[in-house]
């Protein structure tokens, strides 16, 4: 244990100012994300676009795609919350079954296409591992600019499986950046509960 500890204080000394710079637009985006603040998709492609840096970096492939998909999936979800300006904005609400199907869909076609794109295109030393954080990511994110309270379910599942893969990678910040993430997802999906409940009386 000693040793981990060491060697996890050695990898924070090394951590570049862009990969803190990465980490702390990450921490904002999750916070505004919990809040229902519109900010979240600004922070969230800045986090994103430094990541793919690091991430292709350290040999990380489908992490770094799953970096492209967050920039392009929060312009959608910038687009789709603000719509337009005589309207709402999109309420919170829980996913219909068809959503679900679209979930699964991403999930394991997603997971799926990776892998073989890892494994026959990539010096991937983690193809299966690594397309299963992506492809889950991938649905938890679509939910989430659906504003669907289940995203942080699904993008909990992502984390978890991220945790230990990157520490096996050695990026340690990165890693203390998803626990982080997996705790307040836990806190977002109840304060989306009561969001959803708070809606559902007002209409």
């Amino acid at each position: 244990m000693h040793q981990w500890i060491q060697l996890l204080i050695e990898q924070i000394r090394q951590t570049t100012l862009l990969e803190w710079l990465a980490v702390l637009l990450g921490v904002a985006e999750v916070l505004l994300a919990k809040r229902n603040n519109i900010l979240l998709y600004p922070a969230g492609i800045g986090g994103s676009a430094l990541s793919i840096f690091l991430l292709l970096e350290s040999g990380l492939y489908a992490e770094a795609g799953l970096s492209v998909y967050y920039v392009v999936m929060s312009i959608y979800g910038w687009i789709i919350w603000v719509r337009r300006k005589n309207e709402p904005p999109l309420p919170v609400t829980y996913a219909s079954k068809n959503e679900w199907l679209i979930v699964l869909l991403i999930t394991f076609g997603g997971w799926l296409g990776i892998y073989l794109l890892l494994h026959h295109f990539t010096k991937s030393t983690v193809p299966v591992w690594d397309a299963l954080v992506s492809s889950t990511a991938w649905a938890g994110t679509w939910l989430l600019a659906r504003r669907k309270i289940e995203n942080w379910v699904v993008l909990n599942i992502s984390n978890l499986f991220a945790v230990p893969l990157l520490f096996y990678k050695h990026l340690p910040l990165f890693a203390l950046l998803t626990v982080f993430l997996f705790v307040v997802a836990v806190f977002g999906f109840f304060d989306w509960q009561r969001i959803y409940r708070k809606e559902k009386q007002v209409n």
